[in-house]
């Protein structure tokens, strides 16, 4: 039993590991899969504080990882772990038999999976550390223990570290469709052979006090005014292939709502894109932006300013 124990250490302990790590080198993506969840959920009161969490929860992944390999406090670590896949195997359940997210974001942008392959693996890894918890206190810590307790803080700092250098600079490894040298007018067009979902849309309006609802090709013969609008379902009547744009999010609006996207990205010319997180600091680099159009002008090459704010 000694012996399956170690194997079963060491595979439950890679994956936390490499599932943290995948994502240490992108946290902003983990953050993003909370806010998705968030706003599934209806809990927006949560969606400031998913960088700061998703942060916390790739240090603890990792940090987990090496505790069970090398034994450290196994009494305590296995319960922390069997809590954590407990909830891991319910997001990604609930990713699954919901249908409402499409990815549940275990291993990061670099290595996507589908919610059935992303629920298979919570399932194989709440068995194994079930065992580990049953078993816990037949193991013990292979390093002495302030040798153990002193690599796991050097483990933490590191990984702290290493989020702080991404988010201040770009991912190690750049799994994103807006990575450098990437052509975003080719990636936003639809692949050949790609097949769309297919949805049935119901709408819900309310009249006299009655609450009524209709598809699109049935609307009743008095519509009108005094029809209330309520609420809109898309319900999911064929499921497509799954080919899609690997960018499908991207758009360059003016302050008015005119798309410019296809003007702007068609042009054979140069051009700049400069972008802006948001406007609350433009004092700071006002002068600077200023100092590039009036470069870039020079030399004919026009300068627009993306922000989302």
């Amino acid at each position: 039993m000694k012996k399956i124990l170690l194997v079963i250490r060491w595979v439950v302990g890679l994956l936390f590991i490499f599932s943290g790590l995948i994502k240490v080198n992108d946290p902003l993506g983990l953050s993003y899969k909370m806010q998705e969840f968030f706003e599934v959920w209806h809990l927006n009161g949560f969606q400031d504080y998913t960088l700061a969490m998703a942060m916390v929860m790739n240090v603890f992944e990792v940090v987990a990882g090496v505790a069970v390999i090398i034994g450290w406090r196994m009494r305590i670590f296995s319960w922390l772990l069997l809590l954590l896949i407990i909830f891991f195997t319910f997001l990604t359940g609930y990713a699954l038999f919901s249908g409402k997210i499409k990815t549940c974001g275990c291993f990061g942008d670099c290595l996507p999976l589908t919610p059935a392959q992303s629920f298979g693996k919570d399932i194989f890894l709440l068995v194994l550390i079930i065992i580990l918890f049953v078993y816990r206190n037949r193991i013990h810590s292979s390093l002495p223990p302030r040798r153990a307790a002193g690599w796991l803080f050097v483990i933490t700092g590191l990984v702290v570290y290493a989020q702080f250098y991404v988010l201040k600079n770009l991912p190690f490894i750049d799994c994103l469709p807006y990575k450098r040298g990437n052509n975003i007018s080719e990636l936003m067009k639809v692949p050949a052979g790609a097949v769309p979902d297919s949805f049935a849309i119901e709408f819900e309006y309310e009249k006299n006090g009655k609450k009524l609802s209709f598809d699109q090709g049935h609307f009743p013969a008095d519509f009108d005014t005094t029809y209330k609008f309520l609420d809109r379902h898309d319900k999911l009547v064929k499921k497509g292939n799954g080919l899609e744009p690997k960018i499908v999010d991207f758009s360059l609006m003016t302050q008015n709502g005119l798309d410019t996207t296809t003007e702007i990205l068609g042009n054979p010319n140069p051009y700049m894109l400069v972008m802006a997180r948001n406007m609350d600091h433009a004092a700071d680099w006002g002068a600077g932006f200023e100092r590039i159009v009036k470069a870039a002008g020079d030399k004919g090459i026009p300068v627009f300013l993306v922000t989302s704010d």
